[in-house]
Protein backbone atom coordinates (compact mmCIF):
# COMPACT_ATOMS: atom_id res chain seq x y z
CA UNK A 1 0.00 0.00 0.00
CA UNK A 2 1.11 3.44 -1.25
CA UNK A 3 2.35 6.19 2.00
CA UNK A 4 -0.95 8.68 2.66
CA UNK A 5 1.83 11.19 1.07
CA UNK A 6 2.86 9.81 -1.46
CA UNK A 7 5.99 9.51 -0.99
CA UNK A 8 8.21 6.13 -1.33
CA UNK A 9 8.86 4.41 1.47
CA UNK A 10 11.97 3.96 3.77
CA UNK A 11 13.38 0.28 4.03
CA UNK A 12 16.06 -0.68 7.06
CA UNK A 13 17.53 -4.23 6.84
CA UNK A 14 19.63 -5.46 9.34
CA UNK A 15 21.82 -8.58 9.75
CA UNK A 16 24.34 -9.82 11.76
CA UNK A 17 27.80 -11.06 11.16
CA UNK A 18 27.52 -14.38 12.40
CA UNK A 19 28.17 -16.84 9.78
CA UNK A 20 27.82 -14.86 5.82
CA UNK A 21 23.92 -16.62 5.76
CA UNK A 22 22.98 -13.84 7.19
CA UNK A 23 24.53 -11.14 5.42
CA UNK A 24 23.72 -12.80 2.10
CA UNK A 25 20.21 -12.76 2.41
CA UNK A 26 20.45 -9.40 3.49
CA UNK A 27 21.91 -8.60 0.59
CA UNK A 28 19.08 -10.81 -1.57
CA UNK A 29 16.77 -7.91 0.07
CA UNK A 30 18.69 -5.04 -0.52
CA UNK A 31 18.61 -6.31 -4.25
CA UNK A 32 15.02 -6.46 -4.20
CA UNK A 33 14.16 -3.25 -2.29
CA UNK A 34 16.27 -1.17 -4.84
CA UNK A 35 14.28 -2.78 -7.85
CA UNK A 36 10.66 -2.02 -6.35
CA UNK A 37 9.08 1.03 -8.04
CA UNK A 38 7.81 2.01 -4.21
CA UNK A 39 10.65 2.03 -2.33
CA UNK A 40 12.90 5.32 -1.93
CA UNK A 41 15.87 4.83 0.42
CA UNK A 42 17.45 1.85 1.52
CA UNK A 43 20.04 1.02 4.81
CA UNK A 44 21.38 -2.33 5.13
CA UNK A 45 23.28 -2.04 7.99
CA UNK A 46 25.18 -5.59 10.25
CA UNK A 47 24.25 -4.80 13.12
CA UNK A 48 27.22 -5.62 15.33
CA UNK A 49 29.16 -3.07 13.88
CA UNK A 50 26.86 -0.68 16.30
CA UNK A 51 27.82 -2.77 18.99
CA UNK A 52 30.96 -2.57 21.37
CA UNK A 53 34.02 -3.87 20.46
CA UNK A 54 33.96 -6.42 23.49
CA UNK A 55 30.19 -7.89 22.82
CA UNK A 56 31.03 -7.69 18.30
CA UNK A 57 34.33 -10.03 19.07
CA UNK A 58 32.29 -12.39 20.89
CA UNK A 59 28.81 -12.63 19.33
CA UNK A 60 30.40 -12.59 15.68
CA UNK A 61 33.50 -15.14 16.64
CA UNK A 62 31.53 -17.07 19.30
CA UNK A 63 29.65 -19.14 16.68
CA UNK A 64 32.65 -19.62 14.55
CA UNK A 65 34.82 -20.59 17.17
CA UNK A 66 32.06 -23.06 18.20
CA UNK A 67 31.86 -24.87 14.53
CA UNK A 68 35.36 -25.57 14.16
CA UNK A 69 36.35 -26.86 17.82
CA UNK A 70 33.18 -27.87 19.51
CA UNK A 71 30.06 -28.41 16.85
CA UNK A 72 28.61 -31.28 19.95
CA UNK A 73 28.86 -28.18 22.52
CA UNK A 74 27.04 -25.82 19.26
CA UNK A 75 23.94 -28.75 19.12
CA UNK A 76 23.93 -29.01 22.46
CA UNK A 77 23.48 -25.07 23.54
CA UNK A 78 20.97 -25.23 20.10
CA UNK A 79 19.06 -27.83 21.37
CA UNK A 80 18.91 -26.25 25.16
CA UNK A 81 17.90 -22.71 23.83
CA UNK A 82 14.88 -24.18 21.91
CA UNK A 83 12.20 -23.53 23.86
CA UNK A 84 9.85 -20.58 23.12
CA UNK A 85 10.68 -17.61 25.59
CA UNK A 86 12.82 -19.61 27.53
CA UNK A 87 15.85 -16.86 27.74
CA UNK A 88 14.07 -14.16 26.47
CA UNK A 89 14.83 -11.62 29.25
CA UNK A 90 18.54 -12.24 29.58
CA UNK A 91 19.25 -11.97 26.08
CA UNK A 92 17.09 -8.51 25.99
CA UNK A 93 18.87 -7.71 28.59
CA UNK A 94 22.17 -8.26 27.22
CA UNK A 95 20.99 -6.75 23.97
CA UNK A 96 20.08 -3.25 25.27
CA UNK A 97 22.87 -3.17 27.22
CA UNK A 98 25.39 -4.03 23.85
CA UNK A 99 23.39 -1.90 21.11
CA UNK A 100 22.61 1.58 22.43
CA UNK A 101 24.61 3.24 19.05
CA UNK A 102 22.42 0.94 16.79
CA UNK A 103 19.04 1.90 18.74
CA UNK A 104 20.16 5.48 18.01
CA UNK A 105 20.93 4.38 14.13
CA UNK A 106 17.30 3.18 14.10
CA UNK A 107 15.75 5.98 15.52
CA UNK A 108 17.83 8.44 12.82
CA UNK A 109 16.84 6.70 9.50
CA UNK A 110 13.00 6.67 10.99
CA UNK A 111 12.69 3.44 8.35
CA UNK A 112 8.91 2.89 7.60
CA UNK A 113 9.72 -1.08 7.53
CA UNK A 114 12.06 -2.91 8.81
CA UNK A 115 13.45 -6.26 7.71
CA UNK A 116 15.75 -8.40 9.68
CA UNK A 117 17.61 -11.57 9.11
CA UNK A 118 19.02 -12.28 12.33
CA UNK A 119 17.34 -12.30 15.64
CA UNK A 120 19.03 -10.17 17.56
CA UNK A 121 18.15 -6.68 16.00
CA UNK A 122 14.56 -8.38 15.79
CA UNK A 123 14.34 -8.77 19.97
CA UNK A 124 16.08 -4.98 19.90
CA UNK A 125 13.44 -3.37 17.52
CA UNK A 126 10.28 -5.51 18.61
CA UNK A 127 11.34 -4.39 22.33
CA UNK A 128 11.53 -0.83 21.23
CA UNK A 129 8.30 -1.01 19.09
CA UNK A 130 6.33 -2.61 21.82
CA UNK A 131 7.05 0.55 24.58
CA UNK A 132 6.46 3.26 21.34
CA UNK A 133 10.38 4.03 20.83
CA UNK A 134 10.32 3.55 17.54
CA UNK A 135 7.68 3.93 14.81
CA UNK A 136 8.10 1.03 12.67
CA UNK A 137 6.52 -2.36 10.72
CA UNK A 138 8.68 -4.88 11.78
CA UNK A 139 9.25 -7.79 9.40
CA UNK A 140 11.88 -11.20 10.56
CA UNK A 141 12.89 -13.43 7.97
CA UNK A 142 13.93 -17.02 9.07
CA UNK A 143 16.99 -17.92 7.19
CA UNK A 144 16.71 -21.51 7.70
CA UNK A 145 14.32 -24.53 7.42
CA UNK A 146 13.57 -24.43 11.09
CA UNK A 147 11.84 -21.86 13.38
CA UNK A 148 14.27 -22.07 16.49
CA UNK A 149 13.09 -20.52 19.40
CA UNK A 150 15.46 -17.38 19.01
CA UNK A 151 13.65 -16.10 16.52
CA UNK A 152 10.88 -15.83 18.23
CA UNK A 153 10.31 -11.72 19.39
CA UNK A 154 7.24 -10.78 20.75
CA UNK A 155 5.75 -7.72 18.54
CA UNK A 156 6.38 -8.03 15.40
CA UNK A 157 4.15 -7.56 12.04
CA UNK A 158 5.29 -9.85 9.30
CA UNK A 159 7.22 -13.33 9.07
CA UNK A 160 8.77 -14.86 6.40
CA UNK A 161 9.76 -18.62 6.57
CA UNK A 162 11.30 -21.15 4.34
CA UNK A 163 8.32 -23.34 4.44
CA UNK A 164 4.96 -24.80 5.76
CA UNK A 165 6.13 -26.81 8.88
CA UNK A 166 8.05 -23.41 10.06
CA UNK A 167 4.35 -21.75 9.48
CA UNK A 168 2.80 -24.18 11.72
CA UNK A 169 5.52 -23.76 14.41
CA UNK A 170 4.91 -20.21 14.90
CA UNK A 171 0.98 -20.49 14.79
CA UNK A 172 1.09 -23.59 17.69
CA UNK A 173 3.17 -20.88 19.63
CA UNK A 174 0.15 -17.82 19.31
CA UNK A 175 1.35 -15.79 16.16
CA UNK A 176 -2.06 -15.12 13.83
CA UNK A 177 -1.17 -17.41 10.56
CA UNK A 178 -2.40 -14.00 8.33
CA UNK A 179 1.01 -12.67 9.74
CA UNK A 180 2.93 -15.41 8.40
CA UNK A 181 4.28 -16.04 5.01
CA UNK A 182 5.95 -19.32 3.52
CA UNK A 183 7.89 -16.91 0.79
CA UNK A 184 11.05 -19.33 1.13
CA UNK A 185 14.88 -17.76 2.67
CA UNK A 186 15.44 -14.72 0.45
CA UNK A 187 18.06 -15.66 -2.16
CA UNK A 188 19.87 -12.98 -4.53
CA UNK A 189 17.18 -12.26 -7.53
CA UNK A 190 19.82 -13.76 -9.77
CA UNK A 191 19.04 -17.02 -8.93
CA UNK A 192 15.37 -16.80 -10.57
CA UNK A 193 16.96 -15.88 -14.26
CA UNK A 194 16.17 -18.42 -16.35
CA UNK A 195 19.63 -20.16 -17.71
CA UNK A 196 19.65 -22.28 -20.78
CA UNK A 197 22.23 -25.14 -19.10
CA UNK A 198 23.59 -26.06 -22.47
CA UNK A 199 24.59 -22.75 -23.22
CA UNK A 200 25.93 -22.43 -20.04
CA UNK A 201 27.90 -25.16 -20.01
CA UNK A 202 29.57 -23.81 -23.23
CA UNK A 203 30.72 -20.49 -21.60
CA UNK A 204 32.58 -22.44 -18.90
CA UNK A 205 34.15 -24.94 -21.30
CA UNK A 206 31.95 -27.75 -19.65
CA UNK A 207 30.96 -30.66 -21.88
CA UNK A 208 26.87 -31.72 -22.04
CA UNK A 209 28.01 -35.06 -21.92
CA UNK A 210 29.32 -35.60 -18.37
CA UNK A 211 27.91 -34.67 -15.32
CA UNK A 212 29.34 -31.77 -13.04
CA UNK A 213 29.72 -31.74 -9.74
CA UNK A 214 29.72 -29.10 -8.01
CA UNK A 215 31.90 -29.35 -4.10
CA UNK A 216 31.84 -26.27 -1.73
CA UNK A 217 35.44 -26.74 -0.49
CA UNK A 218 35.35 -23.33 1.37
CA UNK A 219 32.44 -24.80 3.70
CA UNK A 220 34.04 -27.85 4.62
CA UNK A 221 37.36 -26.65 5.66
CA UNK A 222 40.73 -27.13 4.78
CA UNK A 223 41.24 -30.95 6.12
CA UNK A 224 38.48 -32.38 4.36
CA UNK A 225 38.14 -30.14 1.31
CA UNK A 226 41.97 -31.02 1.06
CA UNK A 227 40.80 -34.35 0.55
CA UNK A 228 38.12 -33.85 -1.69
CA UNK A 229 40.42 -34.67 -4.96
CA UNK A 230 41.94 -37.89 -3.84
CA UNK A 231 38.36 -39.25 -1.93
CA UNK A 232 37.06 -38.21 -5.27
CA UNK A 233 39.24 -40.10 -7.38
CA UNK A 234 37.79 -43.51 -6.49
CA UNK A 235 34.43 -42.38 -8.35
CA UNK A 236 33.72 -44.65 -11.32
CA UNK A 237 31.98 -42.93 -13.50
CA UNK A 238 33.41 -39.66 -15.51
CA UNK A 239 32.76 -36.53 -14.29
CA UNK A 240 33.29 -32.62 -14.68
CA UNK A 241 34.63 -32.15 -11.01
CA UNK A 242 34.21 -27.95 -9.78
CA UNK A 243 35.93 -26.98 -6.43
CA UNK A 244 34.60 -23.79 -5.03
CA UNK A 245 37.24 -22.54 -2.42
CA UNK A 246 36.28 -19.32 -1.86
CA UNK A 247 38.68 -16.57 -0.06
CA UNK A 248 40.61 -19.15 1.59
CA UNK A 249 43.69 -19.21 -0.57
CA UNK A 250 45.30 -21.46 1.93
CA UNK A 251 42.51 -24.10 0.59
CA UNK A 252 42.98 -23.48 -2.92
CA UNK A 253 46.57 -24.07 -2.67
CA UNK A 254 46.13 -27.37 -0.85
CA UNK A 255 43.56 -28.63 -3.35
CA UNK A 256 45.33 -28.07 -6.82
CA UNK A 257 48.45 -29.14 -4.80
CA UNK A 258 46.02 -32.44 -4.58
CA UNK A 259 45.27 -32.65 -8.04
CA UNK A 260 48.37 -32.47 -9.43
CA UNK A 261 49.30 -35.59 -7.61
CA UNK A 262 46.39 -37.59 -8.39
CA UNK A 263 47.43 -40.90 -10.48
CA UNK A 264 46.77 -41.50 -14.18
CA UNK A 265 44.08 -43.60 -13.09
CA UNK A 266 41.99 -40.41 -12.50
CA UNK A 267 42.21 -39.29 -15.84
CA UNK A 268 38.27 -39.90 -16.88
CA UNK A 269 37.85 -36.82 -13.40
CA UNK A 270 38.12 -33.12 -14.46
CA UNK A 271 38.92 -30.91 -12.00
CA UNK A 272 38.78 -27.61 -12.27
CA UNK A 273 39.62 -25.51 -8.76
CA UNK A 274 38.16 -21.93 -7.91
CA UNK A 275 38.55 -19.53 -5.46
CA UNK A 276 36.07 -16.51 -4.85
CA UNK A 277 33.27 -16.39 -7.23
CA UNK A 278 30.37 -14.16 -7.67
CA UNK A 279 29.17 -16.55 -10.35
CA UNK A 280 28.10 -19.09 -8.07
CA UNK A 281 24.67 -18.97 -9.65
CA UNK A 282 25.69 -19.92 -12.98
CA UNK A 283 27.70 -22.89 -11.28
CA UNK A 284 24.70 -24.18 -9.65
CA UNK A 285 22.44 -24.10 -13.06
CA UNK A 286 25.05 -25.78 -14.65
CA UNK A 287 25.80 -28.60 -12.28
CA UNK A 288 23.96 -32.13 -11.77
CA UNK A 289 25.40 -32.78 -8.13
CA UNK A 290 26.57 -30.22 -5.32
CA UNK A 291 28.47 -31.42 -2.36
CA UNK A 292 28.28 -29.56 0.83
CA UNK A 293 26.92 -28.40 3.85
CA UNK A 294 23.35 -27.58 4.47
CA UNK A 295 23.57 -23.93 5.56
CA UNK A 296 20.32 -22.20 4.99
CA UNK A 297 21.20 -19.88 2.35
CA UNK A 298 23.48 -22.27 0.48
CA UNK A 299 20.00 -25.40 0.47
CA UNK A 300 17.44 -22.43 -0.75
CA UNK A 301 20.09 -21.02 -3.77
CA UNK A 302 20.67 -24.96 -4.59
CA UNK A 303 17.18 -25.78 -4.82
CA UNK A 304 16.21 -22.74 -6.76
CA UNK A 305 18.60 -24.30 -9.23
CA UNK A 306 16.83 -28.02 -9.13
CA UNK A 307 20.13 -29.11 -8.02
CA UNK A 308 20.07 -32.16 -5.95
CA UNK A 309 22.46 -31.99 -2.95
CA UNK A 310 25.08 -34.39 -1.27
CA UNK A 311 25.05 -33.51 2.52
CA UNK A 312 28.56 -33.83 4.23
CA UNK A 313 28.53 -33.93 8.25
CA UNK A 314 25.96 -31.14 8.99
CA UNK A 315 26.71 -29.04 11.79
CA UNK A 316 25.01 -30.02 15.00
CA UNK A 317 21.97 -27.79 15.35
CA UNK A 318 20.41 -25.67 12.44
CA UNK A 319 22.32 -27.35 9.51
CA UNK A 320 21.29 -30.93 10.94
CA UNK A 321 17.35 -29.42 10.61
CA UNK A 322 17.83 -28.42 7.08
CA UNK A 323 19.61 -31.92 6.53
CA UNK A 324 16.55 -33.51 7.96
CA UNK A 325 13.97 -30.97 5.58
CA UNK A 326 16.06 -32.03 2.66
CA UNK A 327 16.18 -35.36 3.60
CA UNK A 328 12.50 -35.71 4.39
CA UNK A 329 12.05 -34.32 0.77
CA UNK A 330 13.86 -36.50 -1.54
CA UNK A 331 16.39 -33.28 -2.65
CA UNK A 332 19.24 -34.86 -0.61
CA UNK A 333 21.63 -37.99 0.40
CA UNK A 334 23.60 -37.85 3.27
CA UNK A 335 27.31 -38.82 3.38
CA UNK A 336 28.87 -38.99 7.46
CA UNK A 337 32.47 -40.29 6.47
CA UNK A 338 34.96 -39.27 2.86
CA UNK A 339 35.47 -42.95 2.66
CA UNK A 340 32.10 -43.43 1.53
CA UNK A 341 31.51 -40.18 -0.74
CA UNK A 342 32.58 -41.81 -4.09
CA UNK A 343 30.46 -44.74 -3.26
CA UNK A 344 27.46 -42.28 -2.63
CA UNK A 345 27.88 -40.33 -5.30
CA UNK A 346 28.13 -43.47 -7.51
CA UNK A 347 24.89 -44.68 -6.66
CA UNK A 348 23.55 -41.61 -8.05
CA UNK A 349 24.94 -41.12 -11.08
CA UNK A 350 24.37 -44.86 -11.89
CA UNK A 351 20.52 -44.46 -11.36
CA UNK A 352 19.45 -40.98 -13.66
CA UNK A 353 15.96 -41.55 -12.82
CA UNK A 354 16.38 -41.49 -8.93
CA UNK A 355 18.58 -37.94 -9.95
CA UNK A 356 15.83 -37.01 -11.89
CA UNK A 357 13.14 -37.16 -9.30
CA UNK A 358 15.63 -35.81 -6.96
CA UNK A 359 16.19 -32.73 -9.10
CA UNK A 360 12.13 -32.32 -9.32
CA UNK A 361 11.86 -32.46 -5.57
CA UNK A 362 14.71 -29.91 -5.15
CA UNK A 363 12.43 -27.84 -7.35
CA UNK A 364 9.41 -28.43 -5.68
CA UNK A 365 11.14 -26.84 -2.12
CA UNK A 366 12.58 -23.89 -4.10
CA UNK A 367 11.52 -20.06 -4.06
CA UNK A 368 13.76 -18.16 -6.38
CA UNK A 369 11.98 -14.92 -6.03
CA UNK A 370 12.03 -15.33 -2.44
CA UNK A 371 13.23 -11.68 -1.90
CA UNK A 372 10.94 -10.18 -4.40
CA UNK A 373 7.81 -12.22 -2.36
CA UNK A 374 9.32 -10.45 1.20
CA UNK A 375 9.44 -6.88 -0.63
CA UNK A 376 6.03 -6.91 -2.07
CA UNK A 377 3.70 -8.89 0.86
CA UNK A 378 5.63 -5.71 3.01
CA UNK A 379 4.77 -2.99 0.39
CA UNK A 380 0.87 -4.71 -0.11
CA UNK A 381 0.65 -4.49 4.16
CA UNK A 382 2.06 -1.33 4.72
CA UNK A 383 -0.52 0.46 7.20
CA UNK A 384 -2.67 -2.22 7.15
CA UNK A 385 -2.97 -3.32 11.03
CA UNK A 386 -1.25 -3.23 13.95
CA UNK A 387 2.07 -4.84 15.25
CA UNK A 388 0.97 -8.55 17.01
CA UNK A 389 1.99 -9.08 20.33
CA UNK A 390 2.11 -12.53 21.94
CA UNK A 391 1.38 -11.53 25.54
CA UNK A 392 3.29 -13.64 28.72
CA UNK A 393 1.27 -15.98 30.49
CA UNK A 394 0.93 -13.78 34.21
CA UNK A 395 2.68 -15.27 37.36
CA UNK A 396 -1.31 -15.80 38.84
CA UNK A 397 -2.01 -17.77 35.41
CA UNK A 398 1.20 -19.87 35.67
CA UNK A 399 0.59 -20.65 39.42
CA UNK A 400 -3.12 -21.71 38.79
CA UNK A 401 -1.70 -24.14 36.08
CA UNK A 402 0.74 -25.28 38.65
CA UNK A 403 -2.03 -25.93 41.20
CA UNK A 404 -4.30 -27.59 39.05
CA UNK A 405 -1.74 -30.09 38.43
CA UNK A 406 -0.58 -30.99 41.71
CA UNK A 407 -4.53 -31.38 42.50
CA UNK A 408 -5.28 -33.75 39.55
CA UNK A 409 -2.29 -35.69 40.71
CA UNK A 410 -3.51 -35.84 44.47
CA UNK A 411 -7.13 -37.19 42.95
CA UNK A 412 -5.60 -39.80 40.86
CA UNK A 413 -3.53 -40.81 43.71
CA UNK A 414 -6.12 -41.09 46.64
CA UNK A 415 -8.33 -43.32 43.94
CA UNK A 416 -5.47 -45.55 43.57
CA UNK A 417 -5.24 -46.06 47.54
CA UNK A 418 -9.07 -46.42 47.53
CA UNK A 419 -9.98 -49.12 44.55
CA UNK A 420 -8.51 -51.74 47.01
CA UNK A 421 -11.08 -51.49 49.47
CA UNK A 422 -14.23 -51.05 46.72
CA UNK A 423 -16.62 -53.37 46.49
CA UNK A 424 -16.87 -52.94 42.63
Amino acid sequence: MKKADGSKHRILILSVSAGTGHIRAAEALEKAAHAHPEVGDVLNIDALKYTNKLFRQFYGQFYLDLVKSAPVLLGWFYDSQDEPWKTEKMRLMLDRMNTGPLIRQIKKFQPDITICTHFLPAEILSHLIKHDKVDTQLAITITDYYAHAMWLSRTVNHYFVANEESKVQLENIGFPPEIITVSGIPIDPVFAEERDRVKLRGEYELTGSEPVILISGGALGVSSAGRMAEVMCDVKHPAQIIVICGKNEKLQKTVLKEVASLPAGCNHLKFTVLGYTNRMHDWMKAADLFIGKPGGLTTAEAMSCGLPMVIYQPIPGQEERNSDYLLENGAAVKCNQLSTMAYKVDLLLSDPARLARMREQAKQLSHPDSAAIVIQTLIDNYGIGRAVTIGRASYTDKTKAAFRKIGHKIVYAKDDLLKPLLPF
